[in-house]
């Protein structure tokens, strides 16, 4: 619920303060005294287009500041939190700038936000019948959503919503199925010859460090040969060997340690490096036994790894890579193979999905069909008291080709205003005042149903007078129990029905107009209803029919 609405600098208001309650809430005032600043005001904080020309003549820049109460609205909590504003606090805080150059900037709670924030946040908020775009009762889709509700079929609907995704999800499936068969087979014989060269080399995880390191010994046999040789006479072989020096050596250690005990440990310890030195020289005459010399095995691996590092160019850079490209190319052949199988059983999934929704979509008609039947009588006969005598109402269902989210039909509420003519979609009624009585019928069917907090009528008492205008504020009244609903009316049947009445006033201030709004008083309220009623606001007259208005 709006509690709270500031202006300053915009139009004729330079500094104003609206405070609103839950019930009706009326603005009245002269022709030409600023009233649709108010809903212009809010249509602005809500999201609405703004212009430079809306400020204040002299100003800069214009703003509108709403508080509103929004504790036990989860939907709007959730939006917010989407949104990435703070949910938690309550009051609402939701500010907006228009700046005369142009341009406009928003906040919500002190953070930052978007026109298009606003414009979420507005649409759980308020709807503002009249001349202004916050009109969710105009939208196809929320007209649909109403006829649900009013026929107790909403839950039966998001069924049917929910089965149409599920036929949506399967027929992506199955469209990306057959597409990616499709690029399968035209690739089919480029995979396989892929697939036969890397298979065809059988190649091992490794294999080419080992074969670097045998092609490595078989190219450089002879030098390895003579080397080891070599190394294996110096260590212990020939006279006066490295294994015959460090023998020696232990020798005459152990003979001197016998003099001196400490020096026993450095004996052991040559007795070890000539096992050492023996063991790395039979190691080596092994080697060099083992050398093989065989031009025709190296040239065999010389053509292996040659294959191997074409491979690798072709799909590596390196072998592991190869292989990996070999079991991608593997698994695409296998997914070939398949795709018609898993395109048949997405296919009978299919099948079964569409005959659930249509199943579903079957029910949730004929509900709606009864429920439109009941709308049309209950609306139509509202009509007449709110001032749209001959009026009719109707119901269209236009019948779907294909299986849509909303059913088998789309629904749009139709009106006409004029005997004699044919019904027409809400959104063509010409008269903004027709339009908001026509809106207030059905707000005060659909009451228990849609759960917006606060409701804008303007223009709502546009040609109507007298009974139908007590009329009008009757509904008004019913509609207001158990939420907010802001009436702009010039009628005093309609102004004497508000539990918070609020006037607009226009008065020159140093050579320029200027608009003020005054939340009166029962004193301020009796002397408004007498000016409404079109007598003299002072004489005795005008002031006791005031006072049977409001009395009643």
């Amino acid at each position: 619920m709006l509690t709270t609405l500031r202006i300053r600098n915009l139009a004729v208001l330079r500094e104003a303060t609206l405070p609103l309650t839950s019930g009706l809430n009326v603005i009245s005032g002269e022709t030409g005294a600023g009233k649709s600043v108010v809903t212009g005001a809010l249509d602005l904080l809500l999201g609405g287009r703004a212009t430079g020309r809306m400020v204040r003549a002299g100003e800069e820049k214009g703003v509108v500041e709403g508080v509103v109460e929004a504790g036990g609205l989860a939907d709007l909590a959730g939006a917010l939190d989407e949104m990435g504003l703070e949910a938690e606090d309550d009051p609402l805080l939701l500010r907006r700038e228009i700046r005369r150059k142009g341009g406009s900037r928003a906040w919500v709670n002190g953070s930052p936000a978007t026109v298009g924030m606003l414009r979420r946040i507005g649409t759980r908020l308020v709807d503002i019948h009249g001349q202004h775009e916050h009109q969710r009762l105009l939208s196809a889709d929320y007209q649909q959503r109403l006829l649900d509700a009013f026929g107790g079929c909403a839950a039966l609907a998001a069924g049917v919503a929910e089965r149409f995704r599920r036929i949506a999800r399967l027929e992506e499936r199955l469209g990306q199925l057959s597409q990616r068969r499709r690029e399968l087979e035209s690739r089919a014989d480029f995979i396989r010859f892929r697939l036969g060269e890397i298979e065809g080399a059988r190649i091992r995880p490794g294999e080419d460090d080992d074969l670097q390191a045998e092609t490595a010994r078989l190219a450089h046999a002879d030098h390895l040969l003579r080397e080891t040789g070599r190394l294996a006479a110096l260590l212990h072989e020939r006279q006066d060997s490295v294994a015959d020096q460090l023998a020696d050596a232990a020798d005459r250690l152990r003979r001197i340690a016998e003099i001196d005990a400490e020096l026993a440990p450095h004996a052991a310890a040559l007795d070890d490096a000539w096992h050492r030195v023996a063991d790395a020289a039979s190691e080596l005459r092994s080697y060099r036994d083992a050398v093989d010399h065989d031009p025709a095995r190296l040239e065999e691996l010389q053509a292996r790894q040659a294959l191997l590092q074409r491979l690798m160019r072709k799909y590596g850079p390196t072998l592991e890579e190869v292989i990996a490209t070999g079991k991608g190319l593997a698994r695409e052949l296998d997914e070939l193979e398949t795709a018609e199988l898993d395109a048949g059983a997405v296919r009978r999934e299919l099948e079964g999905a569409r005959t659930a929704w249509n199943r579903a979509a079957t029910e949730v008609s004929g509900r709606r069909r009864e429920a439109a039947k009941k709308l049309e009588r209950e609306v139509e006969a509202a009509m007449p008291g709110l001032g749209l005598r001959g009026g009719r109402f109707r119901v269209d269902f236009e019948t779907m080709t294909e299986p849509a989210a909303r059913g088998r039909e789309r629904i749009r509420f139709l009106a006409t205003m004029n005997p004699g003519f044919p019904p027409g979609p809400l959104a063509r009624i010409a008269s903004g005042g027709e339009l908001s009585r026509m809106m207030l019928a059905l707000k005060s069917i659909l009451a228990g149903i849609d759960d917006l907090p606060t409701l804008v009528f303007d223009e709502i008492d546009a040609g109507i007078g007298g009974v139908v205008a007590g009329r009008v504020g009757e509904r008004l009244t019913e509609v207001a129990r158990g939420r907010q609903v802001v009436a702009i009316t010039h009628l005093a049947r309609i102004a004497a029905r508000a539990a918070n009445h609020i006037a607009v006033r226009k008065e020159t201030v140093d050579g320029a107009a200027e608009t003020t709004l005054i939340r009166l008083d029962s004193t301020q309220r009796i002397r408004e209803i007498a000016r409404m009623l079109g007598g003299d606001p002072d004489s005795q007259s005008s002031l006791d029919h005031a006072r049977e208005l409001l009395g009643s």
